[in-house]
This record gives C-alpha cells, structure tokens and sequence, in this order.
C-alpha cells in the first residue's frame, strides 16, 4: 500500500510513519509543513528508507496538495496534521481554525477529486482516516467514559476546531461517499514527544532543575495512552474498519496530573541517584489553573477492542518508565528543540 501521511513530522504521526516503516512493507508519502512542533528527526531510521519520502506541504494549499496525490497516487490517506495544544488555542485560536478545519476541508476536497479520479477497484480499497481527540467530548463528571456516541462537548478553541473536523469529514462520507474512517484518541505519551505537553515538559524541567508547575490543585484526571500503542491502532482501524465508522481508542490508565507528575519525579530519583535535584518532588509548584480546564477525559476502548482485536501493549506505568528512561538517553534530540521557537514558558493565560 502507498500511505499518504499528514503530519507525519509531528508527535504521534511521526510515530505512525516509523511504525509503516518498521512493521510493514507500505510506503509512506509525508506530507508536513514543519511548524514549530513538526521534526523530521522524530522519524528515526524511517526517514531515510527508501519507503519515506517527505513534501513540505501546507494541507491548506490545495493546489500543492493536488500535486502531491498526482504523484503518489495514494491507496489511503491517514489525516493527524492538525495544531494540538490546548494552551496555544487559547493565547491564539486562528491557526487551529485555519489548519484544523479549513486544512482538513481543504484535503477532503483534493482527497474526493483524486478519489473519484481513480478506477473503480480502487475506489473501493481507498479509505480516508481521520485522527481525532477525546477533547471533543468535553469533560466527564466522577464516573462514565467516553464512548463513539457520546455527544460533542468541546470547551477550548483546540477542542472546537478538532469537533468541527470530525464532522467535515462525516459529512464528506454521508454526502459525498467518500469512505472514511475516524478514531478519536485519549492522552498520548512516549518517545520524540514535543515538551509543551505535560510528561516531557515535567521531565526536562526537573532535569533542569526548575519548577515543575502543575494547574490547579492536579486533581484533574486524563486517560494515557502509549503512542506506539495508538500508532498500531490506527493501522489497524486502516486495515479492517469499516468505512463511516468511528473507533475510540484510549490505554485504560486513568491518572490525576498530579499523580503523574509524581510518577515522573520518583523515576528521576531512582534513574538519577546523584542528582542535586533529588528529591525532584520538591520542584513541584500548583500554578493557576488553566481556563475551561476539563476536569476529566476517559475511553471506552471496547469497540476496537471487540471489533478489530486491538490491544495495548504497555502499561501506563512501564510505558513512563520506559518514557523518562528515553528523555535520559536522547538529549542531543530535545535539546534541539528546545534551543528553537519553544523554550518550555507557560502558556494559555491570555484569557
């Protein structure tokens, strides 16, 4: 299969990409503008195979675009390009707008001219998967899960623009029969992760021997999930989904952020005993709390795992081991990107 990735530079679709490479025999047609948070050394090895080949392309140029399929001539297109973070879509929400839903609207559009360009066998094989948020649910009380029918909720700009691209794409399918697919995913953590979001950020400022600044009082809950798990998902809802169906996917590890963060801060006690830093708990400051802060976000996974036989294959807590011990190991990565436009400031206080 010829995969064309969006946002295979980035965090988790970097993940996906190295996945391709590494697991099967699919070629992969990358398509990342590299922004701030997209680094082609978070593909490894699969950046130089001879099954990877990156176009720097925004997904809002459709003309580019065009020109991209024309040239790989794609049987599936696997859609993560998107802006991510919560507290950047709350100092400025217009680039998750112009990227979330006028760039997906923008690649449905050339992924229908192409698709409906092709033979009728391969129409058939074509599919069209989106990759989505749990934020789009919006926030869950003590108890429950999100499950694919819960309705949409979003409370941040982020959340907003990821829910207004989950339905372009729905109606793209109802309306134009396009065969799509769409998952929406919990937290992810692991490997390459860019350290705005909280586990890399928490790991590279205790190193540093900062504050580790936790929102409120740490009580609000998130459901992680490894990115090489949520990589293999994602192929696999590509391989045996159902065209017009959505599939969750989540790690079953509800944590508190401030549980989280004492996670991190007794690995670097065990990992670093001669660190100056030690105890890294101490670093631990409550900061004011982030506006429209979802209290809690939880999966029920048990549609994938039903249907498609998907499982995870960490645990949260030896995927965080396995996380922090990767951090210790790739300075030369982070560093990188900390000495560009990101330097690890607070952010989302503008409201």
């Amino acid at each position: 299969m010829k995969i064309l990735v969006t946002g295979g530079a980035g965090f988790i679709g970097s993940a996906v990409v190295r996945h391709i490479i590494r697991d099967t025999d699919w070629s992969v047609a990358n398509v990342d503008k590299l922004t701030y948070a997209g680094n082609l050394d978070s593909l490894a090895d699969a950046r130089t195979s001879n099954r990877h080949r990156h176009f720097k392309v925004d997904i809002c140029d459709r003309a580019a675009l065009d020109t991209v399929f024309q040239e790989v001539q794609p049987d599936a297109v696997l859609h993560l390009a998107a802006e991510s973070h919560v507290d950047r879509s709350i100092d400025g929400a217009a680039p998750f707008i112009e990227t979330n839903i006028t760039g997906t609207y923008t690649l449905l559009e050339a992924t229908l001219a192409y698709w409906r360009g092709i033979d009728e066998a391969a129409r058939a094989r074509f599919r069209f998967q989106h990759i989505s948020t749990d934020e789009v649910f919006g926030s869950l009380g003590a108890s429950g899960k999100f499950t694919e029918t819960t309705p949409y909720q979003p409370n941040s700009p982020y959340s907003a623009s990821k829910a207004a691209s989950d339905h372009l794409v729905r109606a793209w399918h109802h309306t134009y029969g396009l065969p799509t697919l769409a998952t929406n995913c919990s937290n992810n953590y692991g490997p390459y992760h860019f350290p705005e979001k909280l586990i890399p950020l928490v790991i590279l400022r205790a190193l540093a021997g900062e504050s580790l600044p936790v929102y409120g009082k740490g009580e609000n809950v998130r459901d992680w999930l490894h990115v090489e798990d949520h990589a293999e998902a994602l192929t696999l809802v590509l391989r045996r989904g159902r065209p017009g169906e959505t599939y969750n996917v989540g790690g079953d590890s509800e944590r508190t952020n401030i549980e989280v963060v004492r996670a991190i801060c007794a690995l670097l006690d065990e990992m670093l005993p001669g660190s100056p830093n030690r105890p890294h708990e101490r670093l631990i400051k409550f900061v004011t709390d982030r506006p429209g802060h979802d209290a809690r976000y939880a999966i029920d996974a048990g549609k994938i795992k039903t249907e498609l036989g998907w499982r995870a294959r960490h645990s949260f807590d030896s995927g965080l081991r396995d996380t922090v011990r990767w951090f210790l190991d790739n300075r030369p990565w982070w560093e990188r990107v900390m000495s560009g436009a990101y330097r690890g400031e607070r952010l989302g206080l503008s409201a």
